[in-house]
């Protein structure tokens, strides 16, 4: 099977070129992002979304605006870089790889910085291509990891969009779908459509469509039904935040998911990179979770559905505690219970 073309976020000299995933399937249309708060507007309002293609976002973003910045003091230049650090941070709570991201090119500004104002820029910009490119070979590697879990052949319900819209490229539990697929195997997958903002239906659809993997649309509700009625042989979503014991943060209704597989007798997994999971938090009942405007649930494309001015509660996302997981997939192997001790290892 060929590499998926699908490009969510790419470098030029000039602008860093973001495919609005609002206006998908509609239309496939790149935004051409010249500073840092046209990369930080993208990310809140779902433009780029997806934890890993969020990290590599903020990285570019932070790249490009120092490239930009005309001052040579080199004071001055980090405490622009830690604006835009706060700026960014400040974009979406949940998705820890944006932290991590963000972190990771202060660490590498503060190398540099001996160096001079220009060495900082250098590295700043090859540290955000290198965490672009990084991410797709772990997307690699996490597919071929995971598609050892799907059987020869197997219908797949999974929920959220996690291919190369929400990564550097390939996918996290839709890479692993990717992957058992360019293996040979015979995979049949259940989108559930997943709010905000429907993405399973408009963006899972579009990047199942456009690679040819069989697949049929199903509302979060119809999940249990499904079951069933039809039966699943396996149930793998992302991770925007994945805590030490294993508890893992995803968009809302993988919850509900998971104890519906566990009801069925079906193994429910998470496939995320371990730049997920986040060791400074012990349990999912840490994880900050975002709320997002009412709009997204009352209106769909600016048209109202429900009576205006009414009370809604939209969380983006929930918690699946670790027992309801059968393994985590990453790039270094799946990690199963007890998994505080199995996630110590693979750091």
């Amino acid at each position: 099977m060929q590499d998926s073309t699908i490009q969510a976020i790419a470098w030029h000299d000039d602008h860093i070129a973001i495919l609005d995933q609002t206006r998908l399937p509609g239309k496939e249309e790149y935004l051409i992002c010249k500073d840092l708060e046209a990369v930080a507007g993208a990310i809140e309002r779902l433009s780029i979304r997806g934890a890993p293609a969020i990290g590599v976002a903020a990285a570019m973003g932070m790249a490009f605006a120092c490239l930009q910045d005309e001052t040579s003091d080199s004071d001055a230049v980090m405490a622009h870089l830690e604006h835009n650090a706060e700026r960014l941070l400040a974009t979406r709570p949940t998705a820890v790889n944006l932290r991590w991201a963000v972190e990771r090119m202060m660490e590498t500004a503060r190398g540099a910085l001996p160096e001079g104002v220009q060495a900082v820029k250098e590295r700043l910009k090859a540290e955000a291509l290198a965490i672009h490119e990084d991410d797709v070979t772990v997307n690699r590697n996490m597919g071929a990891c995971g598609q050892e879990i799907v059987p020869e052949t197997a219908t797949v319900i999974t929920i959220c969009n996690t291919g190369s819209l929400a990564t550097g490229g390939y996918g996290t539990a839709l890479g692993v779908i990717r992957s058992a697929v360019a293996a040979g195997k015979k995979v049949f997958v259940a989108a559930c459509e997943t709010r905000p903002l429907l993405q399973g239906a408009r963006l899972t659809a579009w990047e199942l469509q456009k690679d040819g993997i069989p697949f049929e649309l199903i509302t979060d509700n119809m999940a249990g039904n499904y079951m069933k009625r039809k039966g699943a042989d396996v149930v793998i979503a992302g991770a925007d935040r994945i805590a030490a014991n294993g508890d893992a943060a995803n968009k809302i209704g993988t919850y509900s998911l998971a104890i519906l597989a566990k009801e069925h007798g079906i193994p429910f997994y998470i496939a995320a990179p371990t730049s997920t999971i986040d060791m400074s938090v012990a349990s999912g009942d840490d994880i900050p979770i975002e709320e997002r405007n009412g709009n997204e649930i009352t209106c769909i494309r600016g048209q109202h559905i429900a009576p205006r001015e009414i009370k809604v509660w939209n969380p983006a996302f929930d918690v699946v505690p670790s027992a309801y997981i059968a393994g985590i997939i990453t790039e270094k192997g799946i990690v199963r219970a007890p998994y505080r001790e199995s996630i110590e290892k693979l750091f």
